[in-house]
């Protein structure tokens, strides 16, 4: 059968299958706010980790550290003593563990949350315009079957997009739109 020969989809079939596509996009767009929510926790279980000094994968160079650093700390006890440093003023050696690493400060944790928030919203906010791109698509697709003229199906290609609307910005044009060559922001 050729493909003049297939029949077109009647306006009831056109109209279920556009609320179908339509539907299915509400949905898509609903599953995108679940993965951001599901991002956003993920992000704070990063952020939140703490990793104790006697977790079995490395507890062992803990205690070699605390060894070391006792018997550093012994003979630096001696040296004070023969160099006349009463014991409560003497400097002292000593191993500490830092269990969070950098995410340890709150700043830290901070700027990590607001550059991972932002990286999820701008996620979100791709995965909903192609959300909406396919759902156009999909509804001019069905929509096409019922048109009879080639000017009603030209005119479906008309819409311009974004790129051609908004071409990148050039760093040049940018200094050469200010005031004047020395002007700040």
């Amino acid at each position: 059968m050729s493909a003049a020969n297939v029949p077109q989809l009647t306006r009831a079939e056109r109209g279920d299958l556009a609320k179908v596509a339509r539907m299915r996009a509400r949905v898509a767009k609903s599953d995108v706010a679940a993965r951001e929510a599901e991002l956003a926790a993920q992000l704070e279980a990063e952020l939140s980790a703490v990793y104790p000094a006697k977790d079995p994968r490395w507890a062992d160079l803990k205690e070699a550290a605390d060894a070391a650093a006792k018997a550093a700390d012994e003979e630096l006890r001696r040296r004070c003593i023969a160099a006349g440093i009463p014991e409560e003023f003497r400097p002292s050696l000593g191993v500490w563990w830092a269990g969070r690493g950098e995410n340890g400060t709150a700043k830290r944790r901070a700027e990590l949350r607001t550059l991972g928030r932002a990286q999820i919203a701008a996620l979100g906010k791709r995965a909903k315009v192609e959300i909406e791109r396919t759902e156009a698509d999909v509804c001019t697709r069905i929509l096409a079957d019922g048109l009879r003229s080639d000017a009603a199906r030209a005119a479906l290609a008309d819409i311009p997009t974004p790129e051609t609307l908004m071409p990148p910005l050039v760093l040049v044009e940018l200094e050469a739109a200010l005031p004047s060559k020395g002007a700040r922001l």
